[in-house]
């Protein structure tokens, strides 16, 4: 009978270990969350990052550009 109990207790054991990984994987991604929020929350609402500061129009000519 200590066969039984012990594979019970091996199976306690995994959900265990189970519980726990999932767990972890839970609180990275509320963390992982978090940080993404704050990368993102000194941009304003509805500007391209990729264009911001970008003057349209002519551009001036570069200093060392030989005439």
């Amino acid at each position: 009978m200590s066969k039984r109990s012990q594979s019970s207790f091996m199976k306690r054991q995994k959900e265990i270990a189970r519980q726990e990984r999932r767990q972890d994987k839970l609180a990275r991604k509320i963390e992982r969350n978090k940080q993404r929020e704050q990368a993102t929350s000194g941009r304003p609402e509805g500007i391209d990052p990729d264009i911001a500061g970008i003057v349209p129009g002519p551009q001036p000519l570069p200093e060392d550009l030989p005439e």
